[in-house]
């Protein structure tokens, strides 16, 4: 049961540290999005490619009903804190019972 407790203990581990680069991925796009890239740019391409598949859909859903402001990166940052907060520290949580080990 050990080997079970410590591979859910290391997936719950990467994929935090996962969602904590995506998190400043989507901080670092949105806040270049407030000024006037260039669209040919490496980096911003990047940011582009890596951000749209989650913020399009939630941009379809919500719309600008606040005007101008585009509010879908504080919604998948809210996601993503919610996917850590709980899912992750769930599976952690699950991992250390498995293992016979204290709860965090």
């Amino acid at each position: 049961m050990t080997l079970i407790g410590n591979l859910l203990i290391a997936v719950a581990e990467i994929v935090n540290m996962l969602l904590n680069i995506y998190y400043w991925i989507v901080i670092i796009a949105a806040l270049i999005s407030w000024v006037n890239p260039d669209p040919y740019n490496p980096v911003v391409r990047f940011l582009r490619i890596v951000t749209e598949p989650l913020l399009q859909p939630i941009r379809r859903l919500i719309g600008y009903r606040l005007g101008p402001v585009d509010i879908s990166p504080l919604i998948v940052i809210l996601g993503i804190l919610f996917a850590q907060k709980f899912l992750v520290r769930t599976v952690l949580e699950l991992g250390h019972k498995i293992k016979g080990g204290l709860v965090i």
